[in-house]
Protein backbone atom coordinates (compact mmCIF):
# COMPACT_ATOMS: atom_id res chain seq x y z
CA UNK A 1 0.00 0.00 0.00
CA UNK A 2 1.15 3.68 -0.68
CA UNK A 3 2.57 5.44 2.24
CA UNK A 4 1.50 8.73 1.11
CA UNK A 5 -2.14 10.17 2.09
CA UNK A 6 -4.25 13.19 0.45
CA UNK A 7 -6.28 15.97 1.78
CA UNK A 8 -8.99 15.40 -0.71
CA UNK A 9 -10.48 12.77 1.48
CA UNK A 10 -10.50 10.95 4.94
CA UNK A 11 -7.95 8.81 5.79
CA UNK A 12 -10.10 5.83 6.61
CA UNK A 13 -11.94 6.31 3.46
CA UNK A 14 -8.14 6.36 1.56
CA UNK A 15 -7.49 3.18 3.58
CA UNK A 16 -10.02 1.57 2.54
CA UNK A 17 -9.66 1.91 -1.36
CA UNK A 18 -6.46 0.94 -0.80
CA UNK A 19 -7.70 -2.22 0.21
CA UNK A 20 -10.58 -2.56 -2.67
CA UNK A 21 -7.92 -1.47 -5.24
CA UNK A 22 -5.78 -4.85 -3.82
CA UNK A 23 -8.73 -7.07 -4.04
CA UNK A 24 -9.54 -5.84 -7.68
CA UNK A 25 -5.21 -6.21 -8.62
CA UNK A 26 -5.66 -9.55 -6.93
CA UNK A 27 -3.24 -9.24 -4.01
CA UNK A 28 -6.10 -10.09 -1.63
CA UNK A 29 -7.81 -13.28 -2.64
CA UNK A 30 -11.21 -14.16 -1.09
CA UNK A 31 -10.34 -15.86 1.79
CA UNK A 32 -6.98 -14.12 3.22
CA UNK A 33 -6.76 -12.51 6.14
CA UNK A 34 -6.53 -8.16 6.32
CA UNK A 35 -3.85 -7.06 7.87
CA UNK A 36 -4.17 -6.52 11.55
CA UNK A 37 -5.63 -3.09 12.98
CA UNK A 38 -2.73 -2.45 15.59
CA UNK A 39 -0.05 -3.61 12.31
CA UNK A 40 -1.57 -1.45 9.65
CA UNK A 41 -2.18 1.36 12.52
CA UNK A 42 1.81 1.09 12.95
CA UNK A 43 2.88 0.70 9.82
CA UNK A 44 1.39 4.14 8.43
CA UNK A 45 1.04 6.11 11.62
CA UNK A 46 -2.23 6.47 12.10
CA UNK A 47 -4.62 5.96 15.25
CA UNK A 48 -6.14 2.60 15.35
CA UNK A 49 -9.48 3.80 15.20
CA UNK A 50 -8.86 5.23 11.81
CA UNK A 51 -8.09 1.49 10.49
CA UNK A 52 -10.74 0.12 12.10
CA UNK A 53 -13.18 2.75 10.79
CA UNK A 54 -11.48 2.07 7.10
CA UNK A 55 -11.96 -2.07 7.53
CA UNK A 56 -15.63 -1.46 9.19
CA UNK A 57 -16.60 0.24 5.62
CA UNK A 58 -15.42 -3.05 4.26
CA UNK A 59 -17.47 -4.68 6.64
CA UNK A 60 -20.63 -2.89 6.34
CA UNK A 61 -20.45 -3.54 2.29
CA UNK A 62 -20.24 -7.21 2.79
CA UNK A 63 -16.72 -7.18 0.91
CA UNK A 64 -15.22 -8.63 4.55
CA UNK A 65 -16.16 -10.84 7.47
CA UNK A 66 -14.56 -10.47 11.20
CA UNK A 67 -13.86 -13.97 12.45
CA UNK A 68 -14.02 -12.96 16.59
CA UNK A 69 -10.48 -13.88 17.91
CA UNK A 70 -8.74 -14.72 14.25
CA UNK A 71 -9.17 -11.44 12.44
CA UNK A 72 -11.15 -9.38 9.44
CA UNK A 73 -11.10 -11.81 6.16
CA UNK A 74 -12.04 -11.53 2.61
CA UNK A 75 -15.56 -12.92 1.73
CA UNK A 76 -16.07 -15.19 -1.22
CA UNK A 77 -17.31 -12.89 -3.88
CA UNK A 78 -16.05 -9.46 -2.58
CA UNK A 79 -13.69 -9.36 -6.09
CA UNK A 80 -16.85 -9.88 -8.02
CA UNK A 81 -18.82 -7.67 -6.11
CA UNK A 82 -16.31 -5.21 -6.15
CA UNK A 83 -15.82 -4.90 -10.01
CA UNK A 84 -19.61 -4.60 -10.89
CA UNK A 85 -19.91 -1.70 -8.17
CA UNK A 86 -16.30 -0.30 -9.30
CA UNK A 87 -17.39 -0.71 -13.46
CA UNK A 88 -20.91 1.53 -12.58
CA UNK A 89 -19.28 4.17 -10.75
CA UNK A 90 -16.81 4.13 -13.77
CA UNK A 91 -19.47 4.39 -16.31
CA UNK A 92 -21.63 6.66 -14.59
CA UNK A 93 -18.91 9.35 -13.07
CA UNK A 94 -15.76 9.17 -15.29
CA UNK A 95 -16.62 7.70 -18.95
CA UNK A 96 -19.19 10.92 -19.54
CA UNK A 97 -15.86 13.26 -19.14
CA UNK A 98 -13.49 10.54 -21.40
CA UNK A 99 -16.25 10.67 -23.56
CA UNK A 100 -16.57 14.53 -23.41
CA UNK A 101 -12.82 15.10 -23.98
CA UNK A 102 -12.87 12.54 -26.59
CA UNK A 103 -15.36 14.48 -29.02
CA UNK A 104 -13.73 17.74 -27.76
CA UNK A 105 -10.29 16.80 -29.13
CA UNK A 106 -11.78 15.26 -32.24
CA UNK A 107 -9.77 11.71 -31.39
CA UNK A 108 -10.93 8.71 -33.43
CA UNK A 109 -11.27 5.26 -32.57
CA UNK A 110 -7.97 3.73 -34.01
CA UNK A 111 -6.33 6.71 -32.16
CA UNK A 112 -7.48 5.28 -29.15
CA UNK A 113 -6.93 2.13 -29.90
CA UNK A 114 -3.19 2.53 -30.69
CA UNK A 115 -2.87 5.01 -28.08
CA UNK A 116 -2.04 7.28 -30.03
CA UNK A 117 1.31 5.60 -31.22
CA UNK A 118 0.25 5.09 -34.51
CA UNK A 119 0.73 8.86 -35.44
CA UNK A 120 -2.12 10.17 -37.52
CA UNK A 121 -5.08 8.66 -38.25
CA UNK A 122 -5.19 6.95 -42.02
CA UNK A 123 -7.94 9.84 -42.66
CA UNK A 124 -5.42 12.01 -41.62
CA UNK A 125 -2.19 11.56 -43.25
CA UNK A 126 -1.51 13.75 -46.19
CA UNK A 127 0.99 12.80 -49.66
CA UNK A 128 4.52 13.48 -48.83
CA UNK A 129 5.48 16.38 -51.37
CA UNK A 130 8.97 17.21 -52.42
CA UNK A 131 8.43 20.91 -51.09
CA UNK A 132 7.12 18.95 -47.91
CA UNK A 133 4.66 21.93 -48.33
CA UNK A 134 0.98 19.97 -48.59
CA UNK A 135 -0.18 22.58 -51.24
CA UNK A 136 2.59 23.37 -53.70
CA UNK A 137 1.67 26.83 -55.87
CA UNK A 138 0.73 26.04 -59.12
CA UNK A 139 2.92 26.93 -61.88
CA UNK A 140 2.02 28.45 -64.68
CA UNK A 141 2.53 27.45 -68.52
Amino acid sequence: MDREWNDSQPIYRQLRDRVVAMILDGALKEGDPLPSVRTVAAEYRVNPLTVLKGYQELVDEGLVETRRGRGMFINAGARGLLLQGERQKFLNEEWPRIQATIQRLGLKTDELLNGGNGGPSSSEKETPTVSGNPNPPKQER
